[in-house]
């Protein structure tokens, strides 16, 4: 433990902390670059798949993978080439294998575990979110 360094606030804000990583999607001609999430954009994703009215949460499941593709696809310099709710509604159109393949990807490098994602829907029904996941 000796070794370790003591980080200050500078050094965890100038840190390059969001992996990319690369994904071949045959489905679609080519590749895509897949960035991450941010704290933020993981906090506002999990709201857009949630719900609350009173005392019930529920968990809407439906385009959850075009909504985290949506925000974790990105171009060369890292800026999302999907900008808003129409763009989810588009690639939720898109073959579900490639989805897949893009959102494993992309939740693995954001952290978000299965058991993440059970630990949400643990005491939810499915039911409707209308929120936007787009700051």
């Amino acid at each position: 433990m000796a070794d370790l360094k003591l980080l200050g606030r500078d050094d965890i804000l100038a840190a390059k902390d969001l992996e990319t990583e690369i994904v071949e999607v045959p489905e679609w001609g080519g590749a895509v670059k897949v960035r991450g999430l941010a704290g933020w954009e993981r906090d506002g994703f999990e709201a857009s798949i949630m719900s609350t009215d009173g005392k019930n949460t529920k968990m809407d499941l439906r385009n959850m993978r075009a909504k985290l593709v949506a925000l974790t696809v990105v171009d060369a310099s890292g800026k999302r080439l999907f900008r808003g709710d129409a763009d989810v509604k588009e690639l939720g159109r898109k073959s579900a294998a490639a989805l897949q393949r893009v959102f494993e990807v992309a939740q693995r490098l954001s952290g978000l575990s299965d058991e993440d994602m059970e630990e949400l829907a643990k005491n939810s029904d499915a039911g409707q979110s209308e929120g936007s996941i787009f700051a």
